[in-house]
């Protein structure tokens, strides 16, 4: 199987990778000129990389053209949420209009892939308690640019496979984590700054958001065998929630991850305010029964492991790195 990774040098696209390279497929990937490639550097002579910019209708269609891809995992977005608040026109333009150009760009080459898109929870917003967990006919209540972005990349993806039969598979992934994590997201934020307090880089006070925010988490290689399973075996035009298991508020996580770290009776947490958000999505509990009716997967990679292995990973990575 040919198959084309949208933003493989990101954090799932980078699992993705070594997936499907472990399940002997043939992988190609997106990437800019300025992207950092550490996370794919162990697997660069087995892949093959594009340089594609998704807000370019042209780049895309040279792309496209060249690869002829079987299947498509189209990852790359503007994914930080806080961000889109800032960015609400770039955050808009690249997982909208990025997502447009792509998909006209397989309408235009006369091929017929299975494209699997990578919409994402924060389409309901907040949604009320009465409706969890959360269907994927529950209405959306985009609460943020990043949100508003998703809810168009996932309605244009349907529109296409109703006015084109463009074989689009849309995925509402909720909170996922894991080494290579990019250190803006919650468990990686909070990892880093326990590595740095363990090396003595930062004083044993831990800058928070938001902790009661409830969330059910699932580590990214349990995500990536999700995604090879939806392209296998769900339906076109169709639209699946993906989610973990454990549920808990951020700081039931937090407490987790402190007791592998032996500054755990040291550290105080303080409320930062750029870390929260004008509004705030708190209650995320998927019902991911469609999805496991239709595959039989189930996560199978216990959070407590995921958060050991995620500050592992920074620990390693600020002494390689270290001054």
């Amino acid at each position: 199987m040919k198959a084309l990774i949208t933003g493989i040098t990101g954090f799932v696209g980078s699992h993705l990778a070594e997936f499907l390279l472990e399940n002997g497929e043939e992988v190609y990937g997106t990437y800019r000129w300025r992207s950092p490639r550490d996370n794919i550097e162990h697997i660069m002579n087995q892949i093959s990389l594009k340089n594609c910019e998704l807000r370019d209708a042209n780049s895309v269609k040279t792309c496209i053209n060249e690869v002829k891809p079987e299947v498509i995992f189209h990852l790359a977005a503007q994914s930080y949420v806080p961000s889109s608040f800032n960015e609400p026109a770039t955050t808009l333009e690249t997982n909208i209009i990025g997502t447009l150009n792509l998909l006209e760009a397989v309408r235009q080459a006369n091929i017929d892939p299975i494209i699997h898109i990578c919409s994402s929870s924060e389409v309901y917003g907040q949604v009320k308690k009465d409706e969890v967990p959360i269907k994927e006919t529950n209405v959306f209540r985009p609460a943020s640019p990043y949100a508003v972005s998703k809810v168009g990349e996932d309605m244009i993806s349907l529109q296409y496979f109703l006015s084109y039969g463009i074989k689009t598979i849309r995925s509402r992934m909720f909170t996922h984590t894991g080494p290579r994590r990019g250190e803006v997201f919650v468990v990686s934020a909070f990892a880093k700054q326990i590595a740095m307090i363990e090396l003595g880089l930062q004083e044993p006070l831990l800058r928070v958001g938001n902790l009661s925010s409830i969330r059910t988490f699932l580590d990214v290689r349990d995500a990536v065998r999700a995604y090879y399973l939806l392209i296998k075996k769900c339906k076109p035009g169709d639209v699946y929630n993906i989610g973990g298991n454990r549920t808990m508020e951020v700081g039931e996580m937090l407490d987790l991850m402190l007791k592998f770290s032996s500054m755990k009776d040291k550290i105080e947490t303080i409320v930062s305010d750029n870390l929260l958000r004008p509004s705030d999505v708190t209650l995320q509990i998927p019902d991911i029964s469609k999805f496991v009716s239709e595959t039989n997967w189930t996560p199978e990679i216990p959070l407590e492991k995921t958060l050991e292995e995620t500050l592992n990973y920074w620990r390693e990575r600020l002494k390689t790195h270290a001054p």
